[in-house]
């Protein structure tokens, strides 16, 4: 799918405000996309892992609203930033004067799940004497509020996430083995952003949407600065790069943007000379190619916000061949980079002989 068709896509925006489309174009994410599928219509207990940022709320809503109790809660609580000795009332709520402060009788976030879906978030910072507790609710389906002896049932099913390494935590005795199996029926990776880069484009477009409709004006980026993003490791996953597009709408808001107004950390060096040998065939090839970019200032730009369709003609003209060269050098090292820099399935993937890409590499300074 492209880059332009994820804009009809559905957005489910997380608690931590991070959005991605229903379905992407990468391998990894349509992976996942699968996984999601395969289990929504279960009550299966899903263990959720991934990094920080990464996006694994987004999909424990998808696997909430594609399930038979979309019309349900879905309620999350982050067991990481909830003190341990509160935890368990969060959870499992209280009764009027079970400790100090406990002013009024309080339901817990399983009573407010109830049919629904509870979603516990960063489940490895939980402390053992919780785990205990959690183990027993999902044996028995039952739970008692602190400061009562009524037990009570409860409907919910069970989504857990973590970005913590659960298997050494019970090696070193920091997570209850019995409740990590009990959690680890259906596992769920989601892709740290670096391992689907090609989604970048995507997923900038739908923030800026999202941004626009705050009444922001998003920029429009160049294509050197299309590139620095795409190779950029992100560390902080889609949560960082949602974070970049509202300050770069902020400090380039309805401007162009290249490579060398990014944040420092974003920055990568510049594109080589323009070169005469472009066949018209590859131009053909690599303008069809194009989604929603656009000639602007004899550089090539990608607009988030427009909609499809082939690059217009400047009314000042353009340099077609240094604009094409740049088209030819940035899917050269896509193709490079999504097939881990081996030349002869990148040449399968441009459609070229493995001599040609590498001749066109030496010109290009493509390494």
């Amino acid at each position: 799918m492209t880059a332009s068709a994820q804009l009809n896509n559905n957005v489910i925006s997380s608690g931590c405000d991070i959005a991605v489309p229903q379905a992407m174009e990468s391998d990894a994410m349509q992976a996942l996309d699968a996984l999601i599928d395969q289990v929504a219509g279960f009550n299966t207990l899903v263990l959720i892992r991934g990094e920080s940022g990464s996006g694994k709320e987004v999909v424990a809503r998808r696997i909430h609203s594609a399930s038979s109790r979309e019309a349900k809660p879905f309620v999350p609580v982050n067991c990481g930033a909830i003190p341990a000795d509160l935890l368990e009332s969060e959870l499992f709520g209280h009764e009027k004067g079970a400790f100090t402060g406990a002013v009024a009788t309080r339901k817990g976030r399983f009573e407010m799940a109830e049919g629904g879906t509870l979603f516990l978030d960063e489940i490895g910072d939980m402390s053992l004497p919780m785990q205990v507790k959690l183990l027993r609710v999902l044996q028995e389906r039952s739970f008692e509020r602190v400061g009562s002896n009524q037990t009570q049932h409860c409907n919910v099913r069970i989504l857990a996430a973590t970005h913590r390494d659960l298997e050494a935590m019970v090696r070193d005795g920091s997570f209850r083995e019995d409740l990590f199996y009990r959690l680890d029926v259906f596992p769920i990776e989601v892709p740290a952003l670096r391992e689907h880069a090609q989604d970048v484009a995507a997923l900038m477009a739908l923030f800026m949407k999202k941004l626009e409709a705050k009444g922001m004006k998003p920029p429009k980026f160049a294509s050197s600065a299309m590139r620095a993003l795409q190779q950029y490791a992100w560390p902080g996953n889609v949560r960082e790069l949602e974070n970049l597009m509202e300050r770069l709408a902020i400090t380039h808001g309805a401007k162009l943007l290249r490579s060398q107004d990014l944040p420092k950390k974003y920055q990568m060096l510049g594109l080589a000379e323009n070169d005469d040998d472009t066949s018209r065939d590859d131009q053909d090839a690599l303008l069809s190619s194009l989604v929603a970019y656009h000639a602007d200032d004899d550089e090539v730009v990608l607009d988030v916000t427009s909609n499809p369709g082939r690059p217009p003609l400047p009314d000042n003209g353009i340099d077609l061949k240094g604009y094409l060269l740049e088209i030819e050098q940035w899917f050269i090292s896509e193709a490079l980079r999504k097939e881990a820099g081996v030349i002869t399935r990148a040449a399968q993937l441009l459609g070229l002989q493995r001599t040609t890409l590498a001749e066109k590499m030496k010109k290009l300074g493509v390494s």
